[in-house]
């Protein structure tokens, strides 16, 4: 008999420090949605959550070998699992 694991997603802007996650997708729309997938936040890509500022914006990562900083919602965007 299989089982199935059910996953849920969550946005990275709910992930805490020290988390490794992986983008399950980018919801939104236009340039903001593009701007995200520009910076490599793509289904799969694997991400790290660096730091968290204080009152939460902005959050550091590391996706793709490299920093970034994005505001709260920016990472609201970015749904993981």
């Amino acid at each position: 008999m299989l089982t199935y694991m059910k996953t849920t997603t969550q946005s990275l802007r709910q992930a805490k420090t020290g988390e490794v996650r992986t983008v399950a997708r980018v919801i939104g729309e236009g340039p903001l949605r593009q701007r995200i997938l520009d910076m490599g936040l793509t289904k799969g890509a694997s991400v790290t959550v660096r730091k968290v500022a204080p009152l939460g914006d902005p959050i550091e990562v590391t996706v793709r070998g490299y920093e970034l900083s994005l505001r709260k919602a920016e990472a609201e965007c970015i749904l993981l699992v």
